[in-house]
């Protein structure tokens, strides 16, 4: 009977771990090990581009290049994993529910942004967390123009000062003027808890980020919270009122839930702490790639970020140790020791950093070509060739 190594999840975690167990099994020339990739959708979402306009077009088909590599796709939404019995429970495309068996399993679920129990957020708060959610925000955007002109139509706020608030802060300006005309006044607000623009990513990003909320009249509210948010704007825990008709939150992400359900020691955001070798600390048939690890890149203490740029690289790395741990060979020890930042900001251009102090190394337009190419080239999927697929999913292929 053949084993089964069974990967949940069809983001960049769980699209790379496939493709690199079934080159490690090409790799020694066995074919009495079957993958299965379990997720609603067989394309993979191109997440980190959420936050720019057309996002329906942000996915890349799976099936071909799954066929190509021999990996089987079964579609749907796994709610359980028992550890056991070694199954996955799930509920199929038509609602049923159902299992799947396992030999070595694959968490590689991802995150979801946290939305707390705020006042009015779920009624009438954006988000592009997922491609869902960011094209009701498209919609939303386009639909402006058909509102009477008011200061609240023209204005959005953006809750949180992160990676995913910055980006989707610099990109509005441009989206709300395609969508209410060139010379529309629209204005921006970033709304953030911490006490100087972008205080969480560092003295050498900010300048860059500073100066481009400036050139796109971006404004920041800085040492301020969310209270309550309504279909006029959102009140701030010191009264403040700011008058909106767009809201986007985008503070705070937690990985799957589905975490919890496994024996093991999870990080703050939920992640589970995993080896070297991405096994799960606990666990003697489970790994975990992409936002459910809590992963060392280094020994230096640095762990990997909620971010496509680790979760390539741990997939890469999980798919060829489920692998090796089936057929009793050597593993490949994750290592991810380069680390960048490319942020785009929005018609300024962008900014690119190395290091975990992040030192500027590129800034405007030069950042923003690199910034292009990433996010419409390297982060996609490779072509549905055998050869060139398995070629790509090598862990030691190094990322960033």
């Amino acid at each position: 009977m053949k084993r089964h190594i069974l990967v949940i999840g069809a983001g960049f975690g769980g699209v790379w771990s496939a493709l690199s167990a079934a080159r490690l099994l090409d790799k020694h020339d066995r074919n009495d090990v079957d993958i299965t990739v379990l997720a609603p959708q067989a394309e993979l979402r191109i997440r980190p581009r959420f936050y720019e306009a057309d996002v329906h077009k942000m996915s890349a088909p799976l099936g071909d290049l799954f066929a190509s590599v021999g990996v089987h796709f079964v579609k749907g939404a796994a709610n359980s994993i028992d550890e056991q019995a070694k199954t996955v429970g799930y509920l199929d495309e038509s609602g049923q529910p159902a299992k799947l068996q396992y030999d070595r399993l694959v968490l590689a679920a991802g995150s979801n942004v946290i939305r707390p129990n705020v006042e009015g957020m779920q009624q009438y708060a954006f988000d592009v967390d997922q491609i869902e959610q960011a094209t009701q925000l498209e919609r939303h955007i386009k639909s402006l123009k058909d509102q009477p002109y008011s200061a609240a139509r023209n204005t959005v706020v953006v809750a949180g000062g992160g990676f995913t608030g910055i980006e989707t802060a610099t990109e509005m300006p441009a989206r709300l003027r395609a969508a209410l005309g060139d010379d529309s006044e629209v204005r921006v607000i970033v709304v953030d808890r911490g006490p100087k623009i972008a205080a969480a990513l560092g003295d050498g990003i900010r300048p860059a980020i500073t100066e481009a909320s400036e050139y796109l009249g971006i404004e920041w509210v800085l040492g301020a919270t969310v209270a309550s948010v309504d279909a006029d704007g959102v009140t701030l825990a010191d009264g403040k009122r700011i008058d909106a008709k767009t809201v986007i939150w985008t503070v705070g992400f937690r990985a799957n839930p589905l975490t919890e359900q496994l024996t093991g020691v999870r990080d703050a955001q939920g992640r589970l702490h995993v080896d070297n070798n991405l096994k799960v600390f606990g666990q003697s048939d489970v790994f975990a790639a992409g936002d459910v690890a809590y992963a060392a890149t280094d020994d230096l203490g640095n762990f990997a970020a909620m971010s496509c740029q680790h979760a390539i690289s741990l997939g890469r790395h999980a798919g060829n140790n489920v692998a090796a741990d089936l057929l009793g060979v050597e593993p490949t020890p994750y290592r991810q020791p380069k680390y960048v930042t490319c942020l785009d900001l929005g018609a300024w251009g962008a900014v690119f950093t190395e290091g975990w102090d992040r030192q500027l190394k590129l800034v405007k337009q030069e950042a923003k070509d690199l910034k292009t190419q990433i996010n419409t080239i390297w982060i996609y999927p490779p072509a549905a060739d055998r050869a060139t697929a398995l070629a790509a999913a090598d862990p030691m292929i190094p990322v960033a």
